[in-house]
């Protein structure tokens, strides 16, 4: 009773704050972050490339990981600064941290979501008044799932553009091989060690995350 009268009151409200966010994470990292795009595009290219298993689901998931913090570190430094701080020195109210908190999140969302999808989940929500508000008062339930839709649609251009080139190797070598009547050899066999030699010879991983970095810039 008297850790309760003293003060720890704030401190237990201030523990279940911290446990939700820790449980919340994951699925805050996948719907507020670059990490989405950056994993599907990841993963476009290991299919391309014909590659089943190289690199491991895990080394994907840990560059994903390491770009997405990469990028999304003036975010967090920002989080840091105006909201976490201030909460860990008792400046400000739980209610006041989330406020703050979220003020940088829905600005990197803003900037990486269409107008369209804005639009659409504003029209399809229940809520009244959503066309009156800017986009900075938009609930979460309107800014995640649209801020989602945008990078799933700009995530598969990206993958599209990266199939191309492989896809010339492989109606290239498709093509040399029916012309030479060698139709039973697998034209996947053939081409898979040209197009892994292109991908090195270019700098493909250099090209790739620096274009997803710049994507979001």
């Amino acid at each position: 009773m008297d850790i309760v009268i003293n003060g720890g009151a704030s401190d237990v409200v201030r523990i279940i704050v911290i446990l939700t966010i820790i449980t919340l994470a994951p699925f805050m990292l996948l719907m507020m972050t670059c990490f989405t795009r950056i994993i599907i595009v990841l993963g476009f290219l290991r299919q391309a490339m014909g590659l089943q298993q190289t690199p491991p689901t895990q080394v994907l998931v840990g560059l994903a990981l390491f770009i997405t913090f990469f990028i999304m570190a003036p975010v967090i430094s920002e989080i840091n600064e105006e909201a976490l701080q201030p909460y860990n020195n008792r400046q400000i109210e739980t209610s006041e941290f989330l406020d703050r908190a979220s003020v940088p999140v829905k600005e990197f969302m803003l900037t990486q979501t269409g107008l369209d999808e804005l639009s659409f989940f504003r029209s399809l929500s229940p809520e009244t008044g959503l066309e009156d508000l800017e986009p900075m008062q938009l609930p979460m339930s309107i800014l995640v799932p649209a801020f989602t839709l945008s990078e799933l649609k700009r995530a598969f251009l990206m993958g599209f553009l990266i199939y191309i080139p492989f896809l010339v190797i492989d109606t290239i070598v498709a093509s040399t091989l029916m012309s030479m009547g060698m139709i039973m050899l697998p034209p996947v066999m053939i081409s898979m060690p040209f197009k892994i030699l292109l991908f090195v010879v270019v700098d493909g991983w250099g090209l790739l995350v620096r274009t997803l970095i710049m994507s979001f810039n």
